[in-house]
This record gives C-alpha cells, sequence and structure tokens, in this order.
C-alpha cells in the first residue's frame, strides 16, 4: 500500500540516546546534562557583589535545606570576579580582595560538599561588567578554568565586536574539550542569531531571550518566546530561558510558582537565583518540589509543547519516559479561571479512567478523559496523567518514492558508512530503499544493530546541506516532518527534502533546499 504521508502527532517515549555517538561537529557529546542542569548563580540577587564568603555560604545553604538533595549540583560564580588586567602570562586573575583562596579554593571547598562549580566568562572583548572578556584568549582561559576545577561556564555575548555567534562559541566549545576537564557550556548569546538551529552542537543550552527580571511581566514574555522552540531541545542541549527568579523582586508565590511549573514543563535549567541562605520557607519549598522537578528532569528529555491557547488560558503536555503525560494548565490573565483540556488532547487514549496527580498539592483524583482546574490569577496548575497510552502516532515502513524523478530514496551500495549521502535509484525494493518514518519522526534505515537515520549534515540549515546516514542520536537534525502536501521537512532547519537540481537520473543525491512547491520535493512513504 503506498501512502500519501502525513504529520506524525504527539510522540510516544523512545529510548534515550547517548549523545556521545553523534560525531563532534554535530553534536557537543560531552555526556553532560542529559537533564537540564540545576544549580545556583549569584547575580539576580547580588550582581557584581560576588565574593568567596557569598559563594560558599550558598554551597554550604544548599547543602543543607534540602536542595542538593533535590538535584540542585552548580554553584555559579557570574561577572566581576575577576580584576580588571590579566597577568603577564595573559592570565584570567581572580580578584585577591573578592577571593582570598582564588578559584581553585572555592572550587575546593564547593567540591568537598559534593557540589560543582561554575564560573563566567563573555565571547567578547570584555565581559558587561567590562571585566576581561575570552575573545582572543579561549585557549588559556579555558585551561586556567580547568586547573581551577571549574565544572560550568556561562559564556555571555557582549562587546563581541561583531564577529558570528557561532563562530565565536565555538573556539570556546573546542578549548574546554582540549583540556579533557568536563565542563558544561551554557551559551549566553540572548537567543541571537536562531542560537537554537545551531546550538545542539555547541553548547549544553543557550538562552533563547534577553535578560528575564523578576517581575510577571518578564516572566511571561520570555515563556511566549521560549515555548516554541521544543523541537530544539533534548538531552545534552537544552532551550534556555534564563534564571529563576523565584523569591525575587515583586513575584508573588503564586507568580513563583508559575515560573518553576512553565521552566520544567518546558525542560528548562532549573538555576536559582535568590539568596538562597536567607531564602523563606515558601520559597525553598517552591524550588525543592520533587514532582515538578521529576517533570523537568524526566530522562526522556521532551520539551513541553502548548496543546491550546485562547484569552490567556493556556494548557502545555510534556510526554514522559514512563509513558505518563505532564499537563500545565496556565492563566495568564488577572482574574481566576477554569481552564479544561482532555486526555485526548495531550495525547492520552485506550483508558476508560485516567489517574491525575496534582503536582504541587500532591492530591490524587481520577478522570474519564477532562482535565480541568479552577486556576488563581497568574497561577498555575500541574498534573501528571497516567493510564492509557501516550501518542497519536504510528510508524509507517516502506519505500520512500520521489515523485518527480520517479526513483526511490537510496543508501549507495547497502552502506552503513556514517557520513554516506543518500541519493535517487531505480526502485528495487532493497533493504537500502525501505525507510521507516517512526513515531519519534526518525526516519531510519536497515535494522537491529545496523540501523542508521537519516540526518542533517552537521546541524547545518542552510540550502544545500547534504542529507546523509548517521548514527540515531536523537537530535533535531535527525528528525522529519512528513507533511500532508508530499513534502517532508527537517524540524530543524525547516528545509525540504529535495533531489539535487530536480534531477532524475540514477545517483542524483538528496539535500535540503527551501520548500518551493516543485514535484522534486514530493514525496511518498509505503
Amino acid at each position: 500500500m503506498t501512502l500519501i504521508v502525513s504529520v506524525v502527532l504527539l510522540t510516544a517515549a523512545v529510548p534515550l540516546v547517548s549523545l556521545g555517538t553523534a560525531r563532534p561537529a554535530a553534536a557537543l557529546g560531552n555526556g553532560l546534562a542529559l537533564t537540564p542542569q540545576m544549580g545556583f548563580n549569584d547575580w539576580n540577587a547580588y550582581g557584581c557583589n560576588v565574593s568567596e564568603s557569598l559563594i560558599k555560604s550558598t554551597a554550604q545553604a544548599m547543602h543543607t535545606n534540602g536542595m542538593q538533595a533535590a538535584g540542585y549540583s552548580y554553584v555559579n560564580i557570574d561577572d566581576c570576579w575577576m580584576t580588571h588586567s590579566r597577568d603577564s602570562g595573559g592570565r584570567l586573575v581572580p580578584d585577591p580582595a573578592k577571593f582570598p583562596d582564588g578559584i581553585k579554593g572555592t572550587a575546593d571547598y564547593v567540591h568537598s560538599l559534593g557540589l560543582k562549580l561554575g564560573i563566567y566568562e563573555d565571547a567578547g572583548t570584555a565581559t558587561c561588567a567590562g571585566y576581561p572578556g575570552s575573545l582572543g584568549h579561549e585557549t588559556t582561559d579555558a585551561q586556567s578554568f580547568a586547573s581551577w576545577g571549574v565544572d560550568y561556564l556561562k559564556y555571555d555575548n557582549c562587546n563581541n565586536t561583531g564577529a558570528p555567534a557561532r563562530t565565536r562559541y565555538t573556539v570556546m566549545r573546542d578549548a574546554l574539550a582540549a583540556t579533557g576537564r568536563p565542563i558544561l557550556f551554557s551559551l549566553c548569546n540572548w537567543g541571537q542569531e536562531n542560537v537554537w538551529t545551531w546550538g545542539a552542537g555547541v553548547g549544553n543550552s543557550w538562552r533563547t531571550t534577553g535578560d528575564i527580571n523578576a517581575s510577571f511581566s518578564s516572566m511571561l514574555s520570555i515563556f511566549h518566546s521560549n515555548v516554541g522552540l521544543a523541537s530544539y531541545a533534548g538531552p545534552g542541549h537544552w532551550n534556555d530561558p534564563d534564571m529563576l527568579e523565584v523569591g525575587n523582586g515583586s513575584l508573588t508565590a503564586t507568580e513563583s510558582r508559575s515560573e518553576f511549573s512553565l521552566w520544567a514543563e518546558m525542560a528548562a535549567p532549573l538555576i536559582a537565583g535568590t539568596n538562597i541562605p536567607s531564602a523563606s520557607a515558601d520559597t525553598l519549598s517552591t524550588l525543592t518540589n520533587s514532582r515538578v522537578i521529576a517533570v523537568d528532569q524526566d530522562p526522556l528529555g521532551k520539551q513541553g509543547t502548548m496543546v491550546s491557547s485562547s484569552g490567556g488560558l493556556d494548557v502545555l503536555a510534556k510526554p514522559l519516559a514512563n509513558g505518563d503525560v505532564s499537563v500545565a494548565l496556565f492563566n495568564e490573565t488577572g482574574s481566576t479561571a477554569t481552564i479544561t483540556t482532555t486526555a485526548a488532547a495531550i495525547g492520552k487514549s485506550g483508558a476508560s479512567a485516567y489517574a491525575l496527580t496534582d503536582l504541587w498539592s500532591g492530591a490524587s483524583s481520577t478522570t474519564s478523559g477532562t482535565i480541568s482546574a479552577s486556576v488563581p490569577a497568574h497561577g498555575t496548575v500541574m498534573y501528571r496523567v497516567a493510564g492509557g497510552t501516550s501518542g497519536g502516532g504510528t510508524s509507517v515502513t516502506g519505500a520512500l518514492h520521489a515523485v518527480g524523478a520517479g526513483k526511490c530514496l537510496d543508501v549507495p551500495d547497502s552502506t552503513t558508512t556514517a557520513g554516506t549521502q543518500v541519493e535517487i535509484w531505480s526502485c528495487h525494493g532493497g533493504d537500502n530503499q525501505t525507510w521507516t518514518h517512526s513515531t519519534s519522526d526518525q526516519l531510519t534505515v536497515y535494522s537491529g544493530s545496523r540501523q542508521m537515520c537519516l540526518d542533517a549534515y552537521d546541524n547545518r540549515t542552510s540550502p544545500g546541506t547534504k542529507v546523509e546516514i548517521w548514527s540515531c542520536n536523537g537530535q533535531t537534525n535527525q528528525q522529519w516532518t512528513l507533511n500532508s502536501n508530499g513534502t517532508i521537512t527537517g524540524v530543524q532547519s525547516g528545509l525540504c527534502l529535495d533531489v539535487a537540481g530536480g534531477a532524475t537520473a540514477d545517483g542524483t543525491l538528496a539535500e535540503l533546499w527551501t520548500c518551493n512547491g516543485s514535484s522534486s520535493q514530493r514525496w511518498t512513504l509505503g
């Protein structure tokens, strides 16, 4: 049977594949942040007033107040930790007044508590506060960080001379890798240059917006900017809507819980930005809610997506590794409102009753399908929904026919060599022409230990990018949307799978190209 390809619905759970199998150019592959990183950063609460004593007291508080036990592991130093000049060897110098034991001494203390230390630098000539930047000093600075025992680098974007961000950030990526020390790499280029389209190959996370502040309006704006980028996130590479303002500024307790809920639903890094030693019981209870944290840290690594949004009443759904679905009902408005969705709308089916767990109250209930709550102004109700099956998609297997050429998508010579560009060839039904579009939006060829994925080379998103086979790794450059008009678009690039030049000869290569409606971009699977 030939099937005109169509969009696959909400994906079902797929195994977590180590990013270590990906080629260095296409994925960072440092084995870090397989779930979103959790920790603390001093900037939101203290600005430039960072010091060794502050970092040590914060680490000690996290060690004893339940945060470390809840999963917070990084204690991160932000800007202003260094002197205004490098030393005679060109190395950064920790300010001796602020850090009398140096960064290494501070790291040693943090490590003694079982926590990790992060530091800040900038991919420009100077940091945002005017201290020496790392542009042109990447190798030296990376070596300093590694020798001090640094575990995390937040890399900012001020004073960047106008050079392309991807180039500047990639140099530091390579410098960190060359040290041999695992250092989580957090890109902070404020969502510029469509960082989400290339960030997975460069960093473990990337800021998707400008800076947050401790107000509901700021949080809401950032939420709207980040929520639509789910296809770019996954284990080892996350969209970062900036640090948490829970406990800060004008945010109410209800608004703080909303921020924490939405960040968890969006699989965002959870980096606390408040005064931890003096945090209120309410702030700590929000930051350490184990049920909500479990949603953020779910090993499937799916970012939640917007199911519906009407009049400021939002429904988000996030599939989880065990088949459950996390649902967030978010009320953007200034008045209490009832928000309703259904099990079917969030990708659940096949049960006469579903179990609901309220992730803030812990209360349990059941429903035959309706999921509803009265949600306070600026509030969020979160449920974990169990029962039935998850995902509306089905896998489809067969030959992938190029309509314009009358040929089939083919792996040359039935090779399994990663990096081989696919082509069109006269259809013959061999296993090198048999493709499966999975419920996780992958297009796979072969089976078992030989299975390979259709892959956009090097995470590139420009017309002419070659389409190849590569070991399956779950990244968005290996996800493909099969559209009802017969086109196949790359999830990461938005470009169409295309027969180069519209040619029809055996051996013509496949590539990504701007969607143009031509027959060389139409395919049938079956």
